[in-house]
């Protein structure tokens, strides 16, 4: 795995030809990160710009799946879906129909009212600051919004959630599609957070690395920073930025 030593430290041999590959970029390996726990290991395994698949000793939850189905294949089939709002790179209703069966998910309200009929009956709508269960797990909807002048319309404050994740003695924190808010600074208790970064969507390196340092998880990872319009973000000048107390994670995705 990749922490914030060993990313700056092969950084370093750039000129010897060693490649950073964007999130996800392994996905056909599916190396899971492990996380050890009160309750037993988490694993999380990256699929894409913003999906990611996370084992707990609860089941298995898939975040924002998208895409095409072979780009999950040798991993477990979700036994818990989140879905934070209803851009193409986050929702995927294709996708769910193929997997989701009656495997329960959580949604934003927006989502809501765009799911296929034979989903529907398996979703819980929840806005921003409302709770529900996954599996036994307890999910708080989170706000994930826009704040800077020309990009509010990406993410209007009040539609889009991020989520917390409240695993047995181990906060999980998904940020989905924001910016440096208020209430992503407010957070508290988080272990393990993953932090979205790129323009215009979202913000850049130095405003997602300041909101870390504000709430101080555990470990990091700052995700979702290849635009689909060219706002790439690098993720070696975010860990750079990032307090040492907070252990930048890359992933095993990284070569």
């Amino acid at each position: 795995m990749f922490t914030r030593r060993t990313l700056m430290k092969h950084s370093l041999a750039g000129a010897a030809g060693l490649t950073i590959l964007p999130y996800g970029a392994r996905a056909a390996a599916h190396d899971g990160d492990v996380f050890e726990t009160p309750a037993g290991p988490v694993t999380v395994h990256p699929v894409s710009h913003a999906s990611f698949v996370m084992e707990t000793p609860a089941g298995t939850f898939w975040v924002d799946p998208m895409g095409e189905l072979s780009a999950y294949e040798g991993l477990p089939r979700p036994d818990a879906i989140l879905v934070t709002h209803e851009h193409g790179d986050h929702y995927d209703p294709a996708l769910l129909e193929e997997v989701a069966g009656d495997v329960p998910m959580i949604v934003n309200p927006a989502v809501a009212g765009m799911l296929p009929e034979g989903l529907a009956a398996n979703a819980t709508a929840l806005a921003n600051g409302e709770s529900g269960t996954l599996i036994g797990v307890l999910v708080d909807a989170v706000p994930a919004y826009n704040i800077t002048e020309g990009r509010l319309d990406f993410h209007p404050e009040g539609r889009d959630n991020g989520y917390v994740i409240g695993l047995d003695g181990f906060t999980v924190y998904v940020s989905g599609d924001t910016e440096d808010i208020p209430e992503m600074r407010a957070l508290e208790g988080v272990d393990l957070a993953f932090v979205s970064m790129n323009l215009p969507f979202t913000m850049d390196a130095e405003a997602a690395a300041d909101a870390v340092n504000a709430f101080a998880p555990t470990y990091v990872y700052p995700y979702h920073y290849r635009g689909r319009d060219g706002g790439t973000q690098d993720p070696q000048a975010f860990a750079e930025m990032v307090d040492e107390a907070v252990e930048v994670r890359m992933g095993p995705w990284y070569e």
